[in-house]
């Protein structure tokens, strides 16, 4: 069985991503609650939270894909 390249790079770039909302999601959560009169507070802080969620989802759907291109499809019976 030989690791498929293209599904590899692309789980790759996946995590790439999710590094980039794992960091950029808890800055935007922390800007949120250091303005919390601002008007803007709940739309910040609804932003970062929807970032740190897509970075959890990025992560899992990024680690499914590596594994996909390293021992294939999962077949169903």
């Amino acid at each position: 069985m030989r690791t498929d390249k293209d599904i590899l790079v692309k789980g790759l770039k996946l995590l790439a991503y999710t590094v980039l909302l794992m960091f950029s999601a808890p800055i935007v959560i922390w800007q949120a609650f250091k303005n919390e009169e601002h008007p803007f507070y709940w739309p910040v802080l609804i932003v970062g939270i929807i970032l740190a969620i897509t970075a959890v989802g990025m992560g899992f759907k990024g680690i499914m894909t590596i594994m996909e291109s390293l021992f294939g499809k999962k077949k169903k019976n």
